[in-house]
């Protein structure tokens, strides 16, 4: 099936896009030539070196923090309309490492135009984004209450995130053409 992209302005999008983040939208990363997508409900839109950025968390453990290191790209997918809940439950609490999501899910893979991973036609609201700076999350300006709901320690280590700022390079809305 065929897919137009509707570009959007972000900012008459913004509110959608936060309600939908704080439920839990999906970043798509690539590896090996396959796409990957991981739930996430922690990110932020704004304005960095005069460029639209999406700020993406990740934590080292994940797959996609992998992809991420190696590829430097993500999409984000965020429901717009009807849209199946289960995907944010299944994507977050499975591993691309052992099974392909887009297969198991029977996502729709629709070619990205700016950047390798590629948008779901199954969330349509799109940002394809390249990441421009990382750093590391400082576990040492966190209060002990959030280390310890956020970062248990497990063997004596806490899994903490890489912040990844993605250049927003186009913005989406997919439609059936």
């Amino acid at each position: 099936m065929d897919y137009n992209r509707r570009e959007i302005k972000l900012p008459e999008y913004l509110g959608r896009i936060y309600t939908e983040l704080h439920k839990g939208v999906l970043i798509t990363t690539q590896g090996d030539g396959k796409p990957n997508a991981m739930t996430i409900s922690w990110g932020a839109l704004g304005i960095d070196w005069a460029r639209p950025v999406f700020t993406t968390y990740v934590r080292h453990s994940r797959y996609t923090h992998e992809l991420l290191e190696r590829g430097g790209e993500f999409t984000v997918n965020i429901p717009f309309g009807e849209a199946d809940r289960k995907i944010m439950g299944f994507c977050g609490s499975k591993s691309g490492r052992d099974i392909d999501k887009f297969a198991a899910l029977g996502l729709t893979a629709v070619p990205s135009l700016s950047v390798a991973p590629p948008a779901i036609a199954q969330l349509p609201l799109t940002l394809e984004c390249r990441v421009v700076n990382k750093g590391e999350q400082s576990i040492d300006a966190l209060t002990d209450a959030a280390k310890d709901r956020f970062y248990p320690a497990v063997d004596g280590v806490r899994d903490t995130h890489t912040i990844y700022y993605g250049e927003i390079l186009r913005a989406y809305i997919l439609e059936k053409a």
